[in-house]
């Protein structure tokens, strides 16, 4: 490896990884200045091939819409690039999806550059496209199709924001990484030569072989389609090498020729290697507009490509500057969502994750040089995609070790951190084979799988309110802010005079909401499976094609999902403040507080009442008396998920079972504006917990006090992820003995503790402040705000506040 900077050589941490090529210096310059439009490209062609084929099965229809795009979309080439592909008509646009949802597309198109956040400008001449096409789908989307087909009584749930799973139908389901090694290895033609010989095995007198020839014959219009659309790109840079300067004409001569050769055969380069990912990547991004698509173990499938590469010649810089290029196209991708679905992942997110580090099947330390030239590229871009991972275990090396605190240091909120010490073990006590255990990778936020094998949404299925699920249970099932009677109760909380009463109505509630969520889930994956199958991304993902089932048909090999719990700190301290202030200490009268919650603490009294319940145990602390009512609430709703089962339970994959899990990503803000005032003190409208991160400023007693809080959670039984977030102020890096405390910190928490992950943001409380007020001198400013990073300057001003108010850590 060629060595970076010495300690005295740098002082700005960016410096540390060096700069950016001119090219690639270039290309971000000119992403930075795009502002994300909203293009109706996808939009028009998706609605032209549907009223085409309305006749045939869904599998074709499906096919026959992905042809249509990637035949008549416009392509283009940046005239910096290395790589191409491109999800729509201009870089940062983002598609329309119109058989996802087109309602709220229509009810906000004038509102969509007035947001307070994640604004997107749009042409009149694209509002109009939008407006005539609006007819056509009325009735047809999965969204129209998704609420009628949840049952009334489930509806209440989702109306209520108690249970909020809009994302479930109103765009496709991603959370997953397909077999990009297996691309790489044999090329599409190889996945063609598969799905022939498996059609030509049918008997289509069999009912369900019959239903496998058209999932079959939809593979194989999909897969010309890519043939057609690398052709494409390949056709262009030969056009525009005519008259391009002899340097950059032998570059586009290069990029046609691997087009012509990737990704329908195997590749042998490492330029060959990264373009076939990335068309892949891209067309997997244009067929559906599911989030958390993800790179996978990416130092691990392409590095025998750099290796042959290097020993042919390239050098580091050439290959680091062809990684740029990627995550540079990683940016390039962009989604619109409603703004009610946009306040649950502020930022414009797509979580595209990439995992470096881990561990071989056998145990041994996987870290090569890839590993570096992906931490060190990521470093130089310094954009909020693509998400960066580091699988930690014990044998990671301190020299890794420092390398990713280097990156930390740069303040954009990666790598995050997930253990091997508690996943892998985590994954082999639910059936996964120990060779997929040890290959698992994030998969969007802090969410795992393993790539190529597993089934959608391993995460992210809906999201339960656990604060709110508290307040209807103590109100003996009426939810406080619309009145409505949600569940038949057991009494309410004026008349509880016992704790074991409240942990009572806890236990019943948060049960019955459990059930309630996977009802709504389960009505989402049905309509999900009936109208929007995704046949590209199936196809790459074992063993849909044996199986000749589609991933929402039972095609893969694993199938594990969670829902998601927010605020499962309000949870614990609302639980403890009760029991202390008004069991134990009785310092509060059951009336007053009540009576306190419903007015919000209003007047001198609430005052009072609010301050002793800020004063009682807060988990985050390593207070058992806080942290044992956390584990004792989450456990009731943990024994109430295992009973149930996803809708691909028995049709093929192993498991089609739920577990548990944290990443609420940002949906703590939204759901916190819906919640009434809490036990815990927290006032009405104010976020919740994000994560299994502690309250805002209650963490006293610094990170390690944190980390022991955290690690008392059941992490083995909430695999779809326990998201810890840490905010450090730069100075806090600054010195090479604190990075060494930190990474021994680090060490303690996976190794002794059993911790599943954490994340930091590296950014002072002044220098957000002076962003919130001089946004213009902080263009380039982002922070980590859930499993994900995004730029400061686009989130709404209620998710900057919630960032700043995260307790500041010091080492």
């Amino acid at each position: 490896m060629e060595a970076l900077k010495t300690e005295k050589e740098y002082g700005n941490p960016r410096e540390y990884f060096g700069e950016l090529s001119a090219r690639t210096a270039r290309i971000r310059a000119r992403l930075l200045d795009t502002q994300p439009t909203v293009d109706t490209e996808r939009a028009l062609l998706t609605t032209e091939s549907y009223r085409a084929h309305e006749q045939d099965q869904v599998v074709l229809r499906r096919a026959y819409m992905l042809d249509n795009v990637l035949r008549n979309m416009s392509i283009y080439i940046d005239p910096d690039a290395l790589l191409v592909g491109n999800q729509a008509s201009s870089d940062r646009s983002a598609p329309i999806f119109p058989e996802y949802a087109m309602d709220w597309v229509i009810n906000e198109l004038d509102a969509f550059d007035k947001r307070d956040g994640d604004r997107f400008t749009i042409t009149e001449t694209n509002k109009q496209i939008l407006r005539d096409i609006y007819p056509y789908w009325k009735g047809r989307t999965l969204q129209d199709k998704g609420y009628a087909a949840f049952p009334e009584r489930a509806r209440l749930f989702y109306d209520l924001g108690i249970i909020k799973t809009e994302g479930n139908i109103t765009s496709g389901d991603a959370h997953i990484a397909v077999d990009y090694g297996r691309v790489l290895r044999e090329g599409l033609a190889g996945y063609r030569a598969r799905v022939i010989e498996q059609q030509n095995s049918l008997e289509l007198a069999d009912f369900e072989d019959l239903k496998k020839s058209y999932f079959y014959r939809a593979i194989l219009i999909v897969l010309d389609a890519v043939e057609a659309f690398a052709l494409r790109y390949a056709a262009l840079a030969e056009e525009q090498a005519k008259s391009a300067a002899p340097e950059r004409a032998a570059e586009l001569l290069e990029i046609a020729r691997i087009c012509r050769k990737v990704p329908m055969r195997p590749a042998d380069t490492f330029h060959e290697a990264l373009q076939s990912v990335w068309l892949m990547h891209v067309v997997l991004q244009i067929e559906s507009n599911g989030h958390s698509l993800s790179y996978g173990r990416m130092d691990q499938y392409v590095y025998p490509y750099y290796k042959k590469s290097r020993a042919a010649g390239m050098s580091e810089q050439q290959a680091g500057e062809l990684l740029e290029n990627l995550w540079l196209r990683t940016f390039t991708v962009n989604k619109i969502r409603s703004w009610s679905h946009t306040r649950f992942s502020a930022g414009s997110p797509l979580y595209q994750n990439v995992t470096v580090g881990g561990q071989t099947v056998d145990g041994k330390d996987a870290v090569n040089e890839l590993s570096y030239q992906i931490l060190r590229s990521v470093a130089r871009c310094h954009l909020p995609q693509p998400n960066l991972t580091v699988r930690y275990h014990k044998g990671l090396s301190d020299e890794f070790m420092q390398e990713c605190i280097q990156v930390i240091r740069c303040g954009f909120g990666m790598p995050a951190f997930n253990s091997d010490e508690i996943i892998i073990p985590s994954f082999l006590n639910i059936g996964v084979k120990k060779e997929d255990a040890y290959n698992y990778s994030a998969i969007g936020c802090v969410e795992v799988a393993v790539p190529g094998k597993w089934g959608y949404r391993c995460t992210g299925m809906s999201f339960l309110n656990f604060p709110k699920t508290l307040m209807i249970a103590l109100n003996d099932g009426v939810d406080i802010d619309s009145g409505k009677r949600v569940f038949e109760g057991t009494g309410h909380f004026l008349g509880m005079e016992r704790f074991d009463d409240v942990m009572h109505a806890w236990d019943v509630f948060v049960r019955e909401f459990c059930r309630q969520a996977v009802i709504l889930d389960s009505s989402a994956d049905m309509v999900l499976e009936q109208e929007v199958p995704d046949i590209l991304c199936s196809a790459l993902t074992d063993d849909c094609i044996v199986r000749g089932k589609h991933l929402k048909e039972g095609g893969a090999v694993y199938d594990f999902i969670s829902d998601l719990q927010v605020g499962i700190a309000n949870l614990g301290d609302s639980l403890a403040a009760i029991k202390k202030c008004v069991y134990e200490d009785r310092s509060v009268t059951r009336e007053e507080l009540w009576n306190a919650l419903l007015s919000d603490f209003a007047g001198e009294r609430g005052e009072e009442i609010r301050k002793l319940l800020l004063a009682a145990p807060k988990y985050g602390n390593d207070d058992d008396y806080v942290d044992s009512l956390v584990v004792e609430g989450y456990d009731s709703y943990i024994d109430e998920l295992k009973k149930y089962k996803n809708t691909r339970y028995g049709r093929g994959p192993i498991g089609g079972r739920y577990y548990a899990g944290t990443s609420s990503i940002s949906a703590n803000v939204p759901q916190g504006a819906g919640t009434c005032a809490t036990p815990d003190g927290r006032h009405k409208g104010d976020p919740l917990a994000e994560g299994c991160s502690p309250t805002h400023a209650a963490d006293v007693n610094g990170p390690t006090s944190v980390f022991k809080s955290v690690s008392k959670l059941p992490t083995d039984k909430i695999t779809g992820g326990v998201l810890l977030n840490q905010k450090v102020s730069p100075s806090m890096l600054e010195n090479p003995r604190d990075r060494q405390k930190l990474l021994l910190l680090l060490r303690t928490f996976f190794n002794a503790l059993k911790g599943f992950h954490v994340q930091y943001n590296v950014v002072s409380r002044e220098t957000l402040l002076d962003a919130q007020v001089h946004p213009e001198n902080h263009k380039d400013l982002i922070v980590r705000v859930a499993g994900y990073s995004a730029f400061f300057n686009v989130l709404s001003r209620q998710t900057q506040d919630d960032i700043i108010a995260r307790t500041e850590q010091v080492l």
